[in-house]
């Protein structure tokens, strides 16, 4: 049954009104020029930076020009534009090297143990943010200084004069502008904000709930650029376009609208223009209006819809291109140029309903349509740096893991990014679930509406240009009345359109309805758990079970990085406790200790059931490749199961956000991939299971299913099932051929493996071919003995309770593998110098052994093929294909690509290495 229907379209910058232009058919002209925005960043060339109980000076004396700033801390803006925070500040400044290794945050900077007002003394001040810039206006001009949010709240001081106190300027998604008639002076003027300290709990602005350690300073500062708008006396600004396209996507209607406010004291008359165009400017339409507008007022100009027959749609990465358009308006007074904007945006439309009413989803299961193409989303939950630091270079490396990752969609939870993160996210074809975060202010059920209606209108305006949001939402609680109807009154009033949830857990408001959505769990649950599709938890479905509706945030909780990775961050006393102390509290969790229930500070239920189901461990390294094992097999069960059930009539699986994909700092907690780029087990699980097209096995059926996560229909396919014994004996072979998949289609039960009845573990091998070449494999092994969950005690829990663990201990005692391999390599142009890409082809030489769990890495090494000593691996390596399992005499072709500045002049080799092989290293040659 269909509750609730939307459909949306993005946008970007700009409107006026005119007769209905129509975009030419079948031309291509060059666009007219990109204009220079008139905002710019304050403070480009740096900042001053001190707390306010060493820089006792008013606000007056401080904001002065020529001010002395000796003693203060030098700070140099982002690649946001942005100070940062106080941490920040003191990071450039020398202080605290290798803040991250083991608890140097900790030992430097103070202890935060929980979200609410700041408890270390150094920070529980106001700290004062400095800024020198020169506007340079000529005659005509005037200037208006925008604060787009800060973290905390200020005081805001321009040339001796405040202009706000913190009663106003509060929230890290707000946006205040402030004109500056009769306060700027000729040549250098000066910003000075008194950043007061930030309280999640009482203020809207973000935190790292318990996701990792809190930074000491409640990342009290400001992470957005602060700028100055200059202009002639008709400034523009909020200019975006609303699209409105057909659901067959033969045309759009694109209108565009902005926002002339005039300066001065008397009315003014100027002239509105804009141009749209389309990728590499194609066929650009342009299109004017005269406006008036009064003294000191504004007025929204909307120009009469630009037609295009046929529009370039903007798609997700796996379903197709990302075209973009642009955007460019001016205002001219008198025929002289008085302003202008410019920027891009995507026509995409975005619909969502409910599906599948019954079962444990009895308002029926969340789902989304990009461009009226049903998806399962598979995501992740995304954050930024721990201090906020935003590096464009960084971002660019991680949206790069993400999609070799496989994922379609990353969650920002109270976490929204700058602006430079939005527009590469749109070019890689990524999707972007929005929303407000949990456990603190944005869920005070009182007060706050002015702000929350701010907050809604500036990050409406900062998103609707992106076709990668594609939708919005509260997290746990939905919100009161009066908070729903202020948010969504700043969603329209900024043209941000998209489908809005009422929460993320499985609850619902007057004006929006049932959510379809729930969350959970977040600690150890075995692969079996995913596959469960008949508990239900109470109304709001939290920890309910696994592959039904729409899960917003869920995994099995610990992930153990990679030696590589554990060496960069943990100490040795760290590296000893990880293996022999499962209850001991590790910083890199979170603050919390002891485990069970909400307390994720110890990896204590991971490794309870580590042992019991793989074996006890004896050294670090034992621990380590176990703990990969047991991460691979989790993740790719729980992509894999809400794959497989996505088919289902009652409740079905429309979609599982990993929570999380990645973190801020190093971690042990929650995520896919590691700060430094590390891909352990749990990486690769996930990876697997989201193949473009892939064969899965389900654990709770013992069939086969095959998916095409594509956006073209497969014809041609075949998918073949093998079962193995330990010793790498083929038991049972079957094949199914003649299949057809049309874009994101799942096909269940299409073979059924025969399992032995016999104890011991199993291996099943899926292998998937197009027209006879492999596209995929994929290899699982089965236990005789599958987990057990005691369910009454589950349910409503964020961990399993067990009757009975697997038992997978006999993986240990296999026969030893052996391996040989060769590796090739070629160079290709690439975003930030050659890259490189390597052709890896790996044999398992034994005749009765299983090359079990074989993981391949890039690393540093000498002409003679010896490795480096230290740490050689080479991070930015992206597998197309790891930790697999070859079975005696066969062979897999591997496809890695990496940065050749990464090798640092060394020679490149290959190390392979199995839970039962020898490693070996392998030369990479020049073909």
């Amino acid at each position: 049954m269909i509750v609730r229907k939307w459909r949306a379209s993005v946008l970007l910058l700009v409107m006026a009104t005119a007769a209905c232009a129509v975009a030419p058919a079948g031309r291509t002209t060059p666009a007219a020029p990109a204009q220079r925005s008139a905002v710019s960043a304050v403070g480009a060339a740096g900042w001053k930076v001190l707390s306010s109980a060493t820089a006792t000076q008013t606000g007056q004396a401080i904001s002065t020009p020529g001010f002395d700033t000796r003693g203060w801390l030098s700070v140099t803006p982002d690649d946001a534009g942005a100070p940062g925070t106080e941490i920040t500040a003191l990071l450039q400044n020398g202080e605290c090297p290798g803040v991250f290794y083991a608890d140097t945050m900790r030992t430097c900077l103070g202890f935060q143990k929980k979200n609410g007002p700041v408890t270390t003394a150094r920070f529980a001040v106001p700290w004062w943010f400095r800024a020198d810039f020169t506007p340079g206006l000529t005659a005509g001009q005037s200037a208006s200084l925008i604060v787009n949010g800060v973290v905390g709240a200020a005081d805001v001081w321009v040339n001796g004069r405040e202009l706000a106190t913190r009663a106003t300027v509060t929230g890290a998604y707000t946006r205040f502008t402030f004109g500056l008639a009769g306060v700027l002076r000729s040549g250098t003027n000066t910003l000075a904000l008194k950043v007061y300290p930030n309280d999640p709990t009482t203020m809207f602005t973000l935190d790292d709930v318990d996701w990792s350690q809190l930074p000491p300073d409640n990342n009290t500062g400001i992470q957005f650029p602060v700028q100055l708008h200059v202009s002639g006396p008709l400034a523009e600004s909020n200019a975006h376009v609303v699209p409105d396209t057909a659901a067959d996507l033969s045309r759009t209607d694109l209108t565009v609208k902005t926002d002339v406010t005039n300066t001065t004291a008397a009315a003014a008359t100027g002239t509105v223009t804009a141009t749209v165009a389309g990728p590499g400017g194609a066929d650009p339409v342009t299109v004017s209006q005269a406006v008036t507008v009064p003294a000191n007022a504004t007025r929204t100009v909307a120009f009469a819809p630009i037609r295009y027959a046929n529009p370039r749609i903007w798609w997700p990465y796996q379903l197709g291109d990302q075209p973009l358009y642009t955007l460019s308006t001016s205002v001219t007074v008198g025929g002289t140029a008085s302003d202008s904007t410019v920027g891009t945006f995507g026509i995409r439309t975005v619909s969502s309903s409910l599906i599948g009413k019954g079962g444990p989803a009895p308002d029926g299961s969340r789902v989304f349509r990009v461009n009226g193409k049903q998806i399962v989303v598979r995501g992740g939950g995304f954050t930024g740096d721990l201090f906020l630091r935003y590096s464009s270079a960084d971002a660019a490396r991680q949206i790069a893991i993400l999609k070799n990752l496989g994922v379609n969609t990353i969650r920002l939870e109270g976490h929204f990014m700058p602006e430079d993160f939005y527009q590469q996210i749109d070019r890689a074809g990524l999707l972007v679930y929005a929303g407000f975060q949990c456990c603190d202010a944005w869920e005070n059920p009182s007060g706050g509406d002015a702000v929350l209606r701010n907050s809604a209108l500036t990050i409406g305006q900062n998103a609707r240009s992106h076709p990668s949001v594609f939708t919005f939402g509260w997290s746990d609680e939905p919100p009161t009345a009066a908070q729903e109807t202020a948010t969504l009154d700043g969603f329209a009033q900024a043209d941000f359109t998209v489908p809005v949830m009422a929460s993320a857990e499985y609850k619902s408001t007057a004006k929006l309805g049932p959510s379809g959505m729930k969350e959970g769990p977040y600690d150890y649950v075995p692969p079996i758990y995913w596959y469960d599709t008949s508990h239900a938890g109470g109304d709001d479905q939290t920890n309910a079970g696994g592959s039904w509706a729409l899960d917003t945030e869920q995994s099995a909780g610990d992930t153990v990085p990679t030696l590589d990775s554990i060496n960069r961050f943990l100490s040795p006393a760290d590296q000893a406790a990880l293996w022999q102390s499962p209850a001991v509290n590790q910083y890199h969790a979170n603050y919390e200790s002891g485990h069970g229930g909400y307390r994720f500070g110890t990896l204590f239920l991971f490794d309870q059931a580590l042992t019991n189901r793989y074996g006890a461990w004896t050294s670090l390294e034992d621990y380590v490749q176990e703990a990969q094992i047991q991460n691979y097999e989790n993740t790719r069960a729980q992509f894999e199961a809400f794959l497989a059930h996505s088919t289902n009539a009652t409740a079905p699986a429309t979609g599982t956000v990993y929570w999380q994909a990645n973190k801020g700092w190093p971690t042990l907690l929650w995520s896919l991939y590691n700060y430094d780029g590390d891909q352990p087990g749990s990486f690769f699980g996930a990876s697997k299971a989201n193949r473009p097209v892939h064969a899965l096995f389900e654990l709770d059926s013992k069939k086969v299913t095959v998916d095409n996560l594509t956006g073209g229909t497969r014809k041609g396919l075949s998918v073949e099932a093998k079962v193995y014994d330990r010793t790498g004996a083929v038991l049972d072979d079957q094949t199914a051929g003649g299949i057809t998949l049309a874009a994101q289609q799942v096909r269940n039960r299409v073979l059924t493996p025969k399992l032995p009845s016999a104890s011991g573990t199993t291996f099943v091998e899926l292998i998937m071919r197009q027209d006879g070449v492999v596209l995929d494999r994929n290899v699982y092994w089965i236990p005789a003995q599958q987990d057990a969950v005691d369910w009454d005690k589950t349910i409503g829990q964020p961990q399993a309770t067990f009757t009975r663990y697997a038992d997978l201990r006999d993986l240990r005692t296999m026969p030893r593998g052996t391996i040989a391999a060769t590796a090739t390599s070629r160079s290709r142009p690439g975003p930030d110098g050659a890259d490189t890409v390597a052709t890896v082809t790996v044999t398992n030489t034994a005749a009765k052994a299983v090359a079990f769990f074989l993981r391949a890495d890039v690393r540093r090494g000498s002409t003679d093929g010896a490795e480096l000593p230290g740490d050689n691996q080479v991070t930015s390596a992206l597998w197309d294909d790891n930790d697999g399992t070859l079975f005696p005499g066969e062979s897999q072709t591997l496809t890695v690509t990496y940065r050749s500045a990464d090798l640092r002049g060394a020679a490149p080799l290959v190390s392979l290495a199995g839970a039962n092989t020898p490693k070996i290293d392998v030369p990479v040659r020049p073909e």
